[in-house]
């Protein structure tokens, strides 16, 4: 059997999200010959992706930068490829520290049609972001009194509203409802049906950076774009879904030009590649759906259990365009609260006809200049994936009714629409990654260790794994995911390269 170079092993990377694209670019900086993406879609950026409405650019996927500071990569390298403004890239916008959760100037509408202030409402907020705060602490000084994150506040604020405001009763209702439509923005942010499902131990494993959140004016995927124009031309097989990655050959596996490999990755189509190495960075979505025949032999029963015990939600946008504004000129997001919502539930009894309640408010896409009169409205759960299966026709007409309902003003029409589908998305099969109900950063950890398991006699790190769900405290993020691309191409390297930096053969 010829024997080949570690510089020449066959690496194969399945998914050319920022992931996978981040663990080719470091593989190939560090002489990796043989390095190839293999994409099930046709199209580079993953969960990354931006669209249009009208002239206008929208952000499909991926959002902000969460963060933007030093220690962020896509920061960095969004800052290297000046893709961002003036302001965002100021230190003054780097050393701002928000916990993850930036203070938008609001407005509040309410189901009556009326719009109210900061007087009444503002209590209710400063109530909810303290319990979020709480839920965070757990995590480092343990004993949690209950087992999630929605049961924690909906107690807590249940309790703490009659202590703080007996003086006030007569806005305590029209709090808790706001409160209502907080837990239900929460449920964006984390990904999740119901905070309910998420794990108040394991809530504070995320951890947020310094920086003001930002956006890029031209579009997320110019990143993906500069990214691309740093790999070779035909470094990517496009449209190549990948049924099975077959594993630990020891004598019988792919035989190329009289070499033996380890690995054949078998795609949809019957094509068929032989390779040393396999960096997987498909979406936690897609693994937990194909997660008995994505792998042969198939996953170790520790990895099995972390990846049914870890959540994936879905969280999807709706942008409208409208001729004129029905908000304030300073306001950056509307507030929806329903006034009968005083039973803390972030979830809607009857799914079908109720779906809309679940759609918690609309950020204002500034600046007006570049945007014109967008709204994004956010939506999560199960409502949310019901809301992918209706025509675009229906989700304008029950958007417009609900908004001329909160604003009192018959005549509100918005004139476009656009939505995104990632729960029917068939290679994502959700949006992101979140810490369940009774997982543990242990479990992402395990989501992130290679095959064949530490203690076996059969060639290492065959495959690997990374992805936002494999990064234990950026999970959900595209820093995330971008590091565990980088972790696992380092991991390559160091097998390869030990520290006096010389290519060496461990095969």
């Amino acid at each position: 059997m010829a024997l080949r170079s570690a510089r020449d092993s066959q690496i194969f990377i399945i998914g050319c999200g920022i992931s996978g694209i981040g663990a080719a670019q470091k593989l190939l900086k560090h002489g990796f010959h043989n390095v190839h993406i293999i994409e099930a879609t046709a199209r580079s950026g993953g969960r990354i992706r931006t669209g249009r409405l009208g002239h206008n650019i929208v952000e499909i996927g991926a959002n902000w930068i969460h963060g933007p500071s030093k220690e962020n990569p896509v920061f960095r390298l969004a800052c290297d490829y000046q893709l961002l403004d003036k302001e965002s890239m100021s230190e003054e916008n780097q050393a701002i520290d928000v916990g993850g959760h930036p203070l938008f100037a609001p407005n509040w509408f309410t189901s009556s049609g009326q719009k109210l202030g900061p007087e009444t409402m503002g209590p209710a907020v400063e109530l909810f972001m303290n319990l979020l705060e709480r839920s965070q602490q757990f995590h480092d000084s343990g004993g949690e009194p209950l087992p999630s994150v929605g049961e924690f506040i909906k107690a807590e604020a249940e309790r703490l509203a009659q202590e703080e405001w007996k003086e006030d009763q007569g806005n305590t209702a029209i709090r808790m409802a706001m409160i209502n439509t907080l837990l239900k923005l929460e449920c964006c942010v984390s990904g999740t049906h119901t905070m309910d499902d998420v794990g108040l131990g394991a809530f504070g494993t995320y951890k947020t950076l310094p920086g003001l959140d930002c956006i890029f004016p031209e579009g997320y995927e110019g990143l993906i774009d500069h990214m691309m124009k740093e790999l070779p031309n035909d470094i990517v097989s496009y449209n190549k879904p990948v049924k099975c990655i077959h594993w630990n050959y020891t004598e019988n596996g792919p035989d190329t030009k009289g070499m033996l490999f380890p690995i054949t990755i078998e795609c949809v189509n019957g094509e068929t590649f032989a390779a040393d190495h396999v960096i997987v960075t498909i979406p936690l979505g897609y693994l937990k759906k194909h997660q008995n025949t994505f792998l042969s032999p198939p996953l170790p029963l520790q990895k099995l259990h972390s990846i049914q015990r870890m959540g994936f939600g879905t969280n999807n946008k709706i942008f409208l365009e409208f001729e004129q504004p029905f908000w304030e000129e300073d306001c950056e997001w509307i507030y929806l609260v329903w006034e009968d919502e005083t039973r803390l539930t972030d979830v809607v009894s009857d799914v079908k006809m109720s779906w809309i309640r679940k759609l918690s408010g609309f950020t204002v896409l500034k600046p007006t200049e570049r945007y014109g009169y967008v709204l994004c409205g956010w939506i999560a759960g199960r409502e949310s994936e019901y809301m992918e299966t209706l025509s675009e026709f229906e989700v304008l007409h029950t958007v417009t009714q609900v908004l001329r309902l909160f604003t009192g003003n018959p005549t509100i029409t918005p004139r476009k629409l656009l939505r995104s589908q990632w729960f029917h998305d068939p290679y994502s099969c959700g949006s992101y990654s979140y810490v369940a109900k009774g997982c543990s950063g242990y479990d992402i950890d395990n989501l992130a260790e290679p095959l064949p398991l530490k203690g076996s006699n059969s060639k290492p790190l065959q495959v690997l794994f990374a992805g936002e769900a494999t990064h234990r405290s950026f999970f959900s993020t595209v820093h995330g995911a971008l590091l565990s691309g980088w972790r696992e191409a380092e991991r390559l390297i160091s097998h390869y390269i030990p520290a006096s930096g010389s290519f060496s053969s461990k095969l």
